[in-house]
């Protein structure tokens, strides 16, 4: 499967490194499946800002595809509810019994009020306006003055739904009622992820940014290490950024993967001492942060870094960790699900992205990162967070539950607006990718533009 990955890209390699783990890592990370048949061809920059664009993309992408809400743990309590919003659209995800989760479409069948501008917990939705209310389930309970509303067949004046799946504690809606099972639409993710168990945790803490660009240009920025150098020189010591595996399969559409290797340094700095990558990986990660980390004899920089991960992660969950592996300890593991949701795998850092468009602006987006961390071993844990909101001129530092993710993101954010404004600027028609380390990009844009094309 290697043979497709251009020759002159610098080693070692992913799976070489994996090759010297004292602790290996799973069977699916041992994979790797470079991307074939993607073309050449540079990707039209008018998906970025054009406003027709926008407007297809509403009928073609949000309209049919299944997209992450919430997490089963926002709504815990039967009343419990809260609203996902994309472009004009606006549903109320709640839950409606115990062992129920619907998702209501966010209006008043009489004059169209929104029913609810935020979550909360309620025991029914009642208009503002005039009062006519539905129960959890969208049914119609009733209105005033019911006798001047003789063309109302209150059994059939509930509330539109959205369809609702659910996978690894992750609530999903598709507005599609002819769409695919959200199990078929998922292909390989579930496999994937049957090792991180990412059910089995719980959302530590939720922030929400408005970016200044388009949704797809802020994903893009996190779906490739290709940037790293240039962007976030400071992680060199102790992140692969050329070696990074990129991985798409035959056949698959919504999936695909990158896979970064830390505890050892970029090819370009491959001379430097292990001492200064543990050095440098405490300077920036205040999880290595405390005692001194040492390197037995024989062993390597990257070795007693997991060590320190296993040891912590472990006190932290309340778990034995010693057989975790030295990547689900370190590394950067990070799938991407059509068309906008970003969870990672591993422990290292237990990240989920989302993006999408602001309200109805094609050139602005909302990008969350939430952290997810593992239930204690009784499965109890913390209510959620509320989500901090942050404006498109604040920076991520702000949000101080972020820890060295703002420095990154916010480093990120700084050339996304330089991008956003510069794709307005240019006489190119189209923007030119990597074969191999933006070759992520190019699958996506490829799944992309079949559903732009599709009836």
């Amino acid at each position: 499967m290697t043979a497709h990955i251009p020759a002159g890209r610098p080693g070692p390699s992913v799976q070489q490194v994996f090759d010297t783990d004292p602790v290996p890592p799973p069977p699916l990370m041992r994979v790797e499946s470079p991307a074939t048949g993607l073309g050449s061809g540079d990707v039209s920059i008018d998906r970025y800002f054009d406003r027709a664009w926008h407007e297809r993309e509403i009928t073609h992408v949000w309209q049919k595809t299944w997209q992450l809400a919430c997490r089963v743990e926002d709504i815990p309590h039967v009343g419990d509810h809260v609203l996902y919003e994309i472009v004009h659209d606006s549903l109320i995800i709640v839950r409606s019994g115990p062992d129920e989760i619907k998702a209501l479409v966010n209006s008043c069948l009489h004059r169209g009020t929104l029913l609810r501008t935020s979550g909360g917990c309620v025991k029914q939705f009642r208009c503002p306006f005039h009062s006519f209310t539905w129960g959890l389930d969208g049914r119609f309970i009733g209105m005033p003055g019911a006798w001047d509303f003789p063309t109302i067949d209150r059994a059939n004046f509930a509330l539109p739904e959205a369809r609702v799946g659910i996978w690894a504690g992750f609530v999903f809606v598709n507005f599609d009622a002819d769409a695919e099972p959200l199990e078929t639409y998922l292909e390989n993710l579930p496999e994937h992820f049957a090792d991180f168990r990412l059910e089995d945790r719980w959302k530590a803490a939720h922030v929400a940014k408005i970016m200044p660009c388009n949704w797809k240009l802020a994903m893009e920025a996190f779906c490739e290490a290709y940037h790293v150098s240039t962007a976030h020189p400071q992680v060199m010591g102790y992140y692969g950024d050329e070696n990074t595996q990129y991985d798409v399969w035959p056949g698959i559409r919504h999936v695909s993967r990158m896979i970064s290797v830390q505890g050892v340094p970029s090819p370009a700095r491959a001379g430097i001492p292990p001492e200064t990558t543990i050095e440098q990986m405490r300077r920036d990660i205040p999880f290595f942060a405390g005692k001194p980390i040492e390197i037995a004899p024989g062993s390597t920089a990257r070795a007693a870094l997991a060590d320190r991960a296993r040891e912590k992660i472990g006190r932290s969950s309340g778990r034995d960790m010693s057989s975790l592996s030295d990547s689900e300890s370190l590394d950067l593991i990070e799938y991407m699900l059509f068309p906008n949701m970003v969870p990672w795998g591993g422990q290292s850092l237990p990240i989920c992205y989302r993006f999408r468009p602001h309200g109805d602006n094609p050139e602005e987006s909302i990008m969350e990162i939430m952290f997810l961390f593992a239930k204690a071993p009784d499965g109890s844990h913390p209510p959620p967070p509320p989500i901090t909101w942050l404006g498109i001129d604040e920076p991520w530092a702000n949000a101080k539950e972020l820890g060295s993710a703002a420095m990154v993101a916010d480093q990120d954010t700084d050339n996304l607006r330089r991008i956003q404004r510069g794709l307005r600027a240019s006489k190119k028609p189209g923007v030119t990718l990597a074969a191999y380390q933006e070759s992520r990009l190019r699958h996506y844009h490829e799944t992309l533009d079949a559903y732009m094309a599709a009836e």
